[in-house]
């Protein structure tokens, strides 16, 4: 008992001098004395007065002078550390070897500043022990130093700081210094704070305090003063020796080339302050008006003498128009000129288009009639074709993938995505939940820090029962039960299968345990740390296994990878992330190429939100929206079976119409007689029959069909078809059944008049949408082969059995027949022709009061003017497509959109992909890819990571991630590369065994391994899991994300691999279309770098939206490809059809182009933006504007009243009625019943642009177009008139000679249509 008394006052003395006498001797420790009271592993050093002392060891020396060269280089083998002190210092940088090794400079400066501390054999001028305290070594007691001041200089510390302040972390895509900066976070870190980070036991791995005084002049401590210590330290952008490089562009700015500011989005085009697009349609319009206004004054005065300045009679000379005389002595010359026209008047197009009107109206005349006299061998021949296309439907398949509908098979993204999806596993499904509490404004302030009141730890408890209690959802599929378990994404299987889960609450481990968790005060009253410092803690490192706070709990999630606050969090301020208003629970489930293999994940999906939506209504005071991979699937095709309610009563209303007012009543007797109910019945089954032999011919073909077609093309073909059949049907009731005259007579009469009409709309829509399906956008390409098919076969459907029913019709009306019940014959008088009151409406009083001299430029100026100020709007059109808009209004996924933009804080990840081809084992190769020290800047890592630092303008926000350069890492450092020397087998760097040796790197350059040694550990990189001993571990990170393949000679070699960063954040198409193009040069720039040193191989980024939002790259290029295409086929057809004359065909192309850019105008005014679903509208558009245009240009070039206003007023009260009766008020009551539609989609893109197609379409067609004819129509065809001059001739003569036979028959002159083709004739 004595001695042990005796013993224990010595070691007081020893304390109490040992105070006084550190500053007088070269160490202040030597030897390491136990351990820290409480712990195992955090070694204490023995207090030392006396010289330095060499090392023995030749293992120690080694690792002393690599990892302390410049004290090796001083001192030599003389130390103040022992072998144990050499070996501690190595374990202890392990993190910071790993995290700093590659940029030399910086591990070079960062080790001296602890190999000083611990080694210096001049301690004792910089270091001060400050305190110490009793333990006991091996039952014996002793002393042991628990805390030091250390005095470094201020040119040291800063250069040591500025060295290593840009080093990265690639497989966390964060600064390194994130990591060892503690709670200051990487934002404030400063060489104070890091040191006194670095030196304080509160990091859970520094054994004993240090407290650091940085000062650049000498510090007294206690009565002594003590010089700071000054190193000699290397800039990041030196080298430290020959044998290293200095620190890349990724890990030092000062080593990067200068890099040009982003370029500027440029802005718009402006003219004097002005965009030019107003400015250009403006004064358009101005020189239009001013212009036409100079010719209407001119016209007034001149021609109709509006002021009376002529008398009647009187012969003037010839005006500035070249014109004489009044209106109406003007019309007289003219009539006089075309009535005394003769042969040799005649050029050589009116003769050729003469013989054109001629012989089209011949073989519709020819066909009609034959029709007529066949109509049962016509209708079954015809049925039995269109029969075997529509059994063809049985064949169909509808594309619903959404990749396929809206990406073409050789599309750039197409063919990326998958090249990405063959290599690596598909991207993965996704099920998210956006948690907030916009209601409730509580604040918990905790250390004088505001935390929102998300982070109240009642609702953290509840929040992690909800989170547990998805993962224990069970669903049933092939009578097997699935869990989140069965169908999750588990990095690190099957060492641990634990689903990733990307949730705040894996920062507690998914434990109530570890929320629950605290830190107290030695005495176990103060709280010295809670849930809330571990939340900060692990937002500045999410990565660490051991937090900054004096809990030291792990943040890193139970699934093995780091949960990035911005994924986790949303709403924050700048990066305080205690002030955000949305938790973000993402739960990541396999995705599989094979969609048999999907089917078990959508059957857990389904229960999940059924679960949700049961949950959210139970918990009303919080607001959760959610999300699985299937909802959108889910909520559309449950739109589109609440929408066929709408639709089909849309088109009941449009064949009710059909029906009912195809027939012309004329008084009540005949009203039963005069209907056309079972005719326009016929007729709407004829339309539905064109689209089924649409859908058979494809199916044939095997070629799929979308929804778009089965809900688009139906609409499109009952225009056109029932405007035909509206000309058809009228024409008829218009036209009298002459003595002798049979009904099939008539009929191919009537065939013979408005067949070529009829040919040329059909043709002109059928050939435009046939050229339209030269786009690579499927959806638009697929639809208009469909339209155009459906367009044809309609057409020729409607010449043979519409014809041939339309001959039964009108001999059952000639015999006073009932329709529908055609046994029953009322005595009625015979049915005399009506024009009906539309038409009749329209040529005795519409047709007079459009023609009038002021409505005429009152028309020409509105509509100019509507047309220039649409074509300034349509450069304001925004491209892509909101996809809430597909969403029913109901739908729980328009809440979850909603808040994803309202919280979002982090965009999608985008994955840089080297196809295979590249040679990693080789210096150059590694050369070209790498970001470590070393790689120039154009490498691949250090691009896309300059582009990182202008995220604004390249939308990359973070740092790539490089297994290459963590590889390196990993090789190097000394706990994660090991292999046991009995088996040749991987050691983990958690397994402790003495067989366990470092890896051997027997081919290297620069420190990099090359040729076989680069494979030899790859593969053991890539199945290491990461730990505490070595964070480097690439399982999680890059097990899926690097393809390693076998050659023939059975080595090992990579083949594709991919580079991951994020986009920033992407909220309007806008936002996603720039990403994907930024992306696209930032990977075709490298693709350059890298081809040239003659390798051939592409890098390419891939992200999950890509190939959605492709299309609207060269969506504007596509749509007015699309459209010249459509309207070249329509000038073309109508150029041919209308005899050769081109004036007409250009009228026709310019109106039909006025509506479109009417549609497109009314589309920025209504926020409808241009996107495949608009772009069939605008191409179906050209097609339904075709109907309202080229029937009254046609009865406009037909006619051969003398001046153009009458030619005009004919035109327009000849197919007038048929148009407006027709297409117009038949789309028109199709087209409310849209409005009630519950999807916005149908609201949008049907009942507001159908209704803008069909307003449009019949506005310049019936207004617009007749004023536009009467000023600059086609002149009248000569060749006609002499044509019409000799016809009435020969009847005159054929009368006066029949007149004379005794018992003859009258011929008629109906036999054949007039004989055009005698015109010219010698």
């Amino acid at each position: 008992m004595k001695r042990l008394n005796m013993q224990f006052i010595a070691v007081i003395l020893v304390l109490g001098l040992g105070f006084f006498n550190y500053c007088c001797g070269d160490c202040v420790w030597y030897g390491q004395c136990g351990y820290y009271p409480g712990s195992s592993d955090h070694a204490l050093n023995c207090p030392y007065k006396g010289k330095a002392k060499p090392l023995q060891d030749s293992d120690v020396i080694a690792k002393y002078k690599s990892l302390c060269p410049d004290l090796y280089a001083e001192f030599g083998k003389n130390t103040c550390c022992s072998d144990a002190q050499v070996n501690t210092i190595a374990s202890q940088v392990a993190l910071p070897n790993m995290l700093f090794q590659r940029c030399p400079s910086c591990f070079h400066n960062f080790m001296n500043i602890w190999c000083y501390l611990t080694c210096g054999a001049n301690q004792s001028e910089f270091l001060y022990v400050n305190k110490t305290i009793p333990v006991t070594v091996n039952g014996t007691a002793a002393v042991g130093i628990q805390s030091v001041d250390y005095i470094v200089s201020n040119k040291s510390a800063n250069e040591m700081f500025n060295s290593c302040r840009n080093v990265q972390s690639p497989s966390t895509n964060q600064p390194a210094l994130a990591m060892l900066c503690g709670g200051y976070g990487y934002d404030k870190c400063t060489p104070e704070n890091w040191l006194d980070y670095m030196g304080g036991t509160a990091n859970g791995q520094t054994p004993f305090d240090i407290w650091f005084h940085i000062s650049s002049s000498a510090v007294v401590i206690n009565g002594t003063s003590y010089t700071p210590l000054e190193f000699k330290s290397f800039p990041c952008n030196v080298a430290t020796s020959n044998e290293t490089e200095a620190c890349s562009c990724q890990d030092c700015l000062a080593t990067c080339t200068p890099v040009p500011p982003p370029v500027p989005k440029p802005g718009r085009c402006e003219i004097i302050h002005l965009d030019c697009y107003d400015f250009a349609f403006g004064l358009a319009f101005i020189v239009f008006f001013l212009l036409f206004g100079c010719y209407c004054m001119c016209y007034n005065i001149i021609v109709q003498d509006s002021l009376r300045l002529e008398k009647a009679g009187e012969e003037n000379d010839l005006g500035c128009f070249g014109r004489q005389g009044l209106a109406a002595d003007r019309n007289v010359r003219k009539q006089q000129y075309l009535t005394n026209i003769t042969e040799s008047d005649l050029g050589c197009f009116e003769r050729a288009g003469a013989k054109m009107e001629i012989f089209l109206e011949k073989q519709f005349f020819n066909w009609g009639y034959f029709c007529a006299r066949h109509p049962f061998i016509v209708t079954v021949i015809a049925v039995l074709v269109t029969g075997a296309l529509v059994a063809g439907a049985a064949l169909l398949t509808v594309t619903t993938d959404p990749v396929k509908l809206w990406s073409a098979p050789d599309s750039r993204a197409r063919l990326e995505k998958d090249y990405y999806d063959s290599h690596f596993t598909p991207f993965y499904r996704t099920e998210q939940l956006l948690i907030s509490q916009p209601d409730n404004h509580t604040v918990i302030n905790y250390k004088n820090h505001n935390y929102s009141s998300l982070f109240d730890k009642t609702f953290l408890h509840e929040l992690l029962d909800l989170q547990n209690a998805i993962t224990k959802i069970q669903a049933e599929y092939n009578n097997k039960t699935i869990m989140l378990q069965d169908i999750c994404f588990a990095p690190l299987q099957p060492e641990n299968n634990n689903c990733t889960i990307m949730s705040i609450l894996n920062y507690y481990q998914n434990s109530h345990e570890m929320i629950d968790k605290v830190a107290k005060d030695a005495y176990g009253f103060w709280v010295l740390a809670d849930y809330l410092d571990h939340f900060q803690s692990c937002v500045l490192s999410p990565f660490a296994l051991n937090d900054t706070s004096l809990l030291h709990t792990p943040c890193m999630g139970t699934f093995g990878g780091p949960v990035y606050p911005w994924v986790a969090l949303g709403g924050y301020q700048d990066k305080d992330y205690s002030t955000a208003n949305a938790f973000v629970i993402t739960f990541v489930v396999n995705n599989h190429l094979d969609p048999k293999q999907l089917e078990p994940a959508k059957a857990w999906e389904a229960k999940y939100i059924e679960f949700m939506k049961n949950y959210t209504a139970e918990h009303p005071g919080v607001q959760i929206a959610f999300s699985a991979e299937r909802s959108i699937e889910d909520e559309i095709d449950r739109q589109s079976q609440s929408d066929i309610i709408t639709i089909l009563c849309s088109y009941l209303i449009m064949f009710a119409y059909i029906t009912i007012c195809l027939g012309q009543y004329t008084s009540f007797s005949r009203i039963l007689v005069d209907a056309k109910i079972s005719l326009g019945l016929a007729g709407v089954i004829i339309v539905l029959l064109s689209v089924g032999a649409s859908l058979g011919f494809y199916s044939y073909l095997g070629i799929p069909s979308t929804l778009i077609i089965i809900e688009v093309v139906p609409f499109l073909v009952l225009a056109v078809g029932v405007d035909n059949i509206f000309i058809l049907v009228q024409k008829y009731q218009r036209e009298v059944l002459q003595d002798g005259e049979t009904v099939e007579h008539m009929i191919g009469r009537v065939v013979g008049k408005v067949g070529p009409s009829m040919l040329l709309t059909s043709l002109s829509e059928s050939l435009a949408f046939f050229l339209g399906a030269l786009t690579q956008m499927p959806a638009v390409k697929v639809f208009s082969l469909y339209a155009a098919m459906a367009v044809l076969i309609d057409f020729l459907l409607q010449i043979s059995i519409f014809v041939s029913l339309l001959t039964l019709d009108a001999k059952r009306q000639e015999a006073n027949r009932v329709d529908v019940t055609c046994c029953v014959q009322p005595s009625l008088g015979k049915r005399q022709p009506q024009k009906g009151l539309l038409y009749k409406f329209i040529s005795d009083h519409y047709s007079h009061f459009l023609m009038k001299e002021w409505v005429r430029p009152t028309v020409m100026v509105l509509f100019v003017g509507w047309f220039c100020a649409c074509g300034a709007l349509t450069s304001r059109l925004s491209i892509g497509l909101d996809q809430s808009l597909a969403m029913p209004k109901d739908s729980y996924v328009l809440n979850y959109f909603h808040n994803l933009s309202k919280y979002l804080s982090v965009g999608p990840p985008v994955y840089f992909v080297v196809e295979n081809g590249h040679d990693y084992s080789t210096y150059a190769g590694q050369n070209e890819i790498c970001g470590v020290s070393g790689c120039p800047q154009n490498s691949l890592v250090q691009q896309i990571n300059t582009a990182s630092r202008s995220s604004s303008a390249t939308y990359i926000a973070e740092a790539v991630s490089s297994w290459l350069d963590d590889y390196f890492s990993w090789l190097v450092s000394p706990p994660c590369c090991r292999y046991n020397n009995k088996t040749g087998d991987f050691c983990p760097s958690t397994e402790v065994n003495v067989d366990c040796l470092e890896c051997p790197l027997n081919h290297t350059q620069r420190g990099r391994p090359v040729d076989d040694t680069f494979y030899t550990y790859l593969p053991w990189f890539l199945k290491d899991n990461p730990g505490l001993t070595c964070g480097k571990g690439g399982h999680a990170a890059y097990g899926s994300g690097v393809q390693l393949y076998k050659s023939s000679h059975n080595e090992t070699h990579v083949g594709a691999s991919y580079f991951m960063t994020y986009h920033s954040v992407l909220k309007t198409s806008e936002d996603y279309i720039a990403a994907l193009k930024n992306a696209r040069e930032i990977s075709d720039n490298i693709t350059r770098s890298l081809n040239e040193t003659g390798q051939h191989y592409n890098v390419f980024p891939y992200s999950v939206f890509y190939v959605f939002y492709e299309q609207y790259l060269d969506i504007v290029m596509n749509a007015v490809l699309n459209i010249t295409y459509c309207l070249a086929a329509i000038l073309i057809i109508t150029f041919l059809l209308l005899g050769f004359d081109i004036y007409s065909a250009i009228i026709v192309v310019l109106t039909i182009l006025m509506i479109l850019v009417s549609i497109m105008g009314l589309m920025y005014l209504w926020d409808i933006e241009l996107n495949a679903l608009s772009l069939v509208n605008l191409i179906m558009a050209i097609g339904i504007s075709v109907e309202f245009c080229s029937h009254i240009i046609r009865a406009f070039t037909i006619s051969i009243k003398p001046t153009r206003k009458e030619r005009a007023k004919d035109a327009l009260s000849y197919m007038g009625s048929s148009v407006l009766s027709g297409i117009t008020f038949t789309k028109i009551a199709g087209i409310i019943m849209l409005a009630f539609s519950k999807s916005q989609l149908f609201q949008v893109f049907y009942f507001r642009m159908y209704l803008a197609i069909v307003l449009f379409g019949a506005c310049h067609g019936l207004i617009f177009l007749p004023v536009f004819l009467s000023y600059i129509g086609p002149p009248v065809n000569k060749a006609k008139v002499f044509n019409n001059k000799l016809t009435d001739t020969v009847e005159d003569t054929t009368t006066n000679s029949e007149q004379h036979k005794p018992n003859g028959n009258t011929p008629h002159v109906y036999e054949n249509p007039p004989a055009y083709d005698t015109v010219g004739s010698e």
